[in-house]
Order: C-alpha cells, then sequence, then structure tokens
C-alpha cells in the first residue's frame, strides 16, 4: 500500500514529480503516481482525493502549474498533509503558481516547497512519515550524511586545484 500520493495536473510537470519519488524510492517510502486534472477531470480528481486516506496515503505531493488548484483541492478533501509544488510557467515564472499554492485561506494549509522543488517536496514527504518511523528517520540521516560528504569533497577539490580549473576556465 502506497504512504505517498504523488499527483499531477499534466506530464509536462513528470520532470519535477519524477524528483519527488526518486527521492522517496531512494529512501525506501512507497508512492503512487498519477496524472489528474483538477480541472478537465473534477469527478476522476475528487475520486482520488476522496479515497486517498482509504487506500493508506498518508501524504500527498502535489504538483500544479498556472492557476495550480490542485494542491489546495487535496488539501480541502484530504484530511492529511499536503505538499504542493509550484511548477515553472513561461508567462510568470512559476510565481503565479506559487501564490496560488502558498495564499490558501485559513484551515486549508498546503506546505508548499521551491518552485520545482521536486526533490524538498520528497524530502518533506519522508520527514512527515519519519515522525512515526524510526527506520525511515535513520535513512534521512544517512542521506544528510551523504550531501554533507558531497559538499565537503566539492569543498577539498576546490581547495586542491583552485576556482578557476575548479569553472574549467
Amino acid at each position: 500500500m502506497a504512504q505517498v500520493g504523488i499527483v499531477m495536473g499534466s506530464d509536462s510537470d513528470m520532470p519535477v514529480m519524477a524528483k519527488a519519488a526518486d527521492v522517496l524510492e531512494e529512501l525506501g517510502v512507497s508512492y503512487e503516481m498519477k496524472i489528474i486534472s483538477a480541472h478537465r477531470e473534477p469527478d476522476v480528481f475528487f475520486e482520488y482525493a476522496r479515497t486517498a486516506e482509504e487506500r493508506g496515503f498518508q501524504v500527498i505531493i502535489a504538483g500544479a502549474g498556472m492557476a495550480a488548484h490542485l494542491p489546495g483541492m487535496c488539501a480541502a478533501i484530504f484530511p492529511l498533509p499536503v505538499i504542493g509544488i509550484p511548477m515553472h510557467t513561461s508567462s510568470l515564472g512559476g510565481r503565479d503558481s506559487l501564490y496560488s499554492i502558498v495564499q490558501m485561506p485559513s484551515g486549508i494549509p498546503v506546505a508548499t516547497v521551491a518552485i520545482n522543488g521536486g526533490a524538498n517536496a520528497g524530502l518533506l514527504a519522508a520527514k512527515i512519515l519519519a515522525t512515526s518511523d524510526s527506520s525511515l528517520l535513520a535513512r534521512l540521516k544517512e542521506y544528510s550524511a551523504k550531501l554533507r560528504e558531497q559538499v565537503m569533497a566539492k569543498d577539498a577539490r576546490l581547495q586542491e586545484i583552485g576556482y578557476q580549473e575548479y569553472l574549467g576556465k
């Protein structure tokens, strides 16, 4: 049974949403990924959000661009945490999506990550789940340690070769 639902309104969102899935896979968190348009197929969307809890979802990650109704509508129906990913848009650079997701009315919160922040959405979902899963918490700590080691290796290389060679100048 999937713990996290990943839903997007269009397949154009897939590259960003895949980053959330990649993180969840790396951390051993089960998920289900769907393309559902809240505007073009509202009946399918309502059924998805209405039955998400009984299907075992503990968190939903919803990505949307422009009017970005998908995350907020999920939060209006699904009683557990929803994480919104605002998508970059060509017209307003994703600010339209960001404002649509983050400016929810009182009583309908949506946790919101950066524009195109798929990886952070996956991490946030895992951190929410880790509050009651000590083995997942241990995997998250290992993930953080790996990030730290990567930064330290990059700095060691910089110190060894200098910034010009590091940049390939």
